[in-house]
């Protein structure tokens, strides 16, 4: 039985997985059609109900990065879940990237060490099927982005010179969980993929998104995901 999960709810086979619980409160009250407390123990809330394309649908926080992650989405797949999206915040490393725009995951760097602790390769791919339905989910949408991104268990007193190591491999922005959700999915035969929303811009300088921006921004991102988990949209994994 899981340990750090205490279903009060049912859960549904597919998952939106934010890191903040506050951000999965809200986008239950968004998505889900009188949504059920799933789990509260160790604050990590989560809700369960039935979303418009009246296919239940479960929202989970995870925590702040790897370890947390990796515990949650086990523990989920133990339960049962079979479809996981990520649905978190990152800063960017690219000046093209503006406050409240939306990044889908195309690949992960792993420069975290619950990745690297999982078998990780330098680079981790999402489940191509859900990474297409993220793709045609945001297609032709203002504020919309795709590419990889970092990575890392460091929010604060990074290395001087990792961003500069994160933008020449490629990357469009960094945040703290996707790669370990990538990793876990591997290992456990789920499929995952993450879509971001660009709260901070790390370049040329420093800035955070404001209250109001980020809730907008969490709407569309909530909804963007749900479309890409309707079930019209499922593929088996590659």
């Amino acid at each position: 039985m899981p340990i750090h999960l205490r279903p009060n709810a049912p859960l549904a086979p597919r998952v939106l997985l934010p890191g903040d619980p506050g951000r999965a409160m809200l986008l239950a009250q968004d998505l889900l059609d009188e949504p059920k407390m799933f789990n509260h123990h160790r604050g990590l809330w989560g809700y369960t109900g039935r979303a418009r394309d009246d296919e239940l649908l479960t929202i989970q926080s995870t925590g702040m990065g790897g370890p947390s992650t990796a515990i949650v989405v086990a523990e989920l797949a133990d339960l049962g879940a079979k479809r996981l999206v990520r649905v978190g915040t990152c800063g960017a490393l690219r000046p093209s990237l503006r406050l409240g725009d939306l990044v889908v995951a195309r690949e992960a760097i792993s420069s975290d060490g619950t990745s690297r602790a999982l078998g990780a390769a330098d680079r981790l791919a999402p489940t191509p099927g859900l990474l297409e339905a993220l793709l045609a989910a945001t297609q032709g949408a203002i504020g919309a982005h795709a590419g990889a991104v970092a990575s890392t268990d460091l929010f604060y007193d990074a290395p001087p010179d990792q961003e500069k190591r994160w933008i020449a491999a490629g990357a469009l922005a960094v945040e703290m969980e996707a790669a370990t959700l990538f990793a876990v999915a591997a290992k456990r035969g789920l499929e995952a993929a993450a879509l971001l929303i660009v709260s901070d811009l790390l370049h040329p300088s420093p800035a955070r998104i404001d209250e109001d921006l980020l809730h907008e921004a969490e709407h569309r991102l909530g909804e963007t995901a749900l479309r890409a988990l309707a079930p019209a949209q499922h593929t088996a994994p590659a």
